[in-house]
């Protein structure tokens, strides 16, 4: 059965919404057009992996001087490890969407973040059924891969190239500081491709 099925009209739509998808249909049109969308994000997935770069390549021209190169490490996890990211993933897939009180009444409150509902009278604080689900213990993931990045790396946020240096490239990966300029940024993926460490929110062409 589809993870949609369960999913109320409203919450398709938003969904649909924030994918830039057309709204209109009966509920069946809406989960065949976001099942149709998520299968098309899964091919270019797969085709984005058998583009990564292959050390195998006997044409590569190591004198070039003019390319661009993405670092593409993939982390070095044990079995536990690898279990655990599976077990979280499947966790991911069945986890509903957290949504503010009273989210499909004001648009203006489909487009933040949870918060705990209030009020004597609240039907989500109650958790009746015919209301998104409030966050609470029983969603908790798999506390041994807790604030792993899904490709299984260890993030350490990085503002400056030096904080490339205590990076161990086999289990972390760096994330650029969304105050970083540019120029500092070019830095430190030129830091990164010297280390061998991943980068995981690089920008294409920098």
């Amino acid at each position: 059965m589809s993870e949609f099925s369960d999913m109320t009209v409203a919450e398709l739509k938003e969904l649909l919404k924030e994918a830039g998808l057309p709204v209109s249909g009966k509920k069946a049109d809406l989960i065949a057009r976001l099942e149709e969308a998520e299968s098309h994000e899964d091919v270019v997935e797969e085709e984005a992996e058998e583009e990564d770069w292959d050390d195998s390549d006997d044409d590569w021209d190591e004198d070039e001087e003019e390319y661009f190169h993405v670092a593409k490490q993939k982390p070095q996890l044990d079995e536990a490890t690898k279990a655990a990211l599976e077990s979280r993933k499947a966790q991911n897939k069945v986890q509903p969407k957290f949504r503010r009180q009273e989210w499909f009444r004001y648009k203006r409150l489909s487009r933040t973040g949870w918060k705990r509902p209030r009020g004597d009278d609240s039907s989500q604080r109650k958790n009746r059924k015919y209301r998104s689900p409030k966050a609470r213990v029983g969603y908790g993931k798999v506390a041994a891969v807790r604030d792993f990045h899904p490709s299984g790396f260890q993030e350490v946020l990085v503002h400056r190239p030096e904080d490339l240096d205590g990076i161990d490239p086999a289990v972390q990966a760096a994330r650029v500081g969304g105050t970083v300029g540019g120029r500092k940024r070019i830095l430190i993926h030129e830091r990164a491709d010297e280390l061998g460490i991943r980068v995981l929110n690089r920008r294409r062409g920098v």
